[in-house]
């Protein structure tokens, strides 16, 4: 699909699978976390979505999910006993 069209249409398609408040660029922000999430390496990513700089895909894109969260919690007590 053209992105052109994409964007175009991208009002129908947001309503028609129930993303209503949903940014195209907001796929972006998703892509890179859930591609980061099974481990999957930061240059790799980058150069997926088409970043120069592996900082701005680190800090400005990629979001930690609450189960990662949990999950790191959860080692520290582990390890604190």
């Amino acid at each position: 699909m053209e992105p052109d069209n994409l964007r175009r249409s991208w009002g129908r398609v947001r309503t028609a699978v129930g993303l209503e408040s949903m940014r195209f660029h907001d796929m972006r922000h998703t892509c890179v976390s859930l591609l980061l999430h099974p481990g999957i390496a930061p240059d790799v990513v980058r150069d997926i979505v088409g970043h120069s700089d592996i900082e701005v895909t680190m800090t400005i894109y990629a979001h930690t999910s609450l189960d990662d969260k949990r999950a790191a919690l959860r080692k520290l007590g582990d390890a604190l006993g």
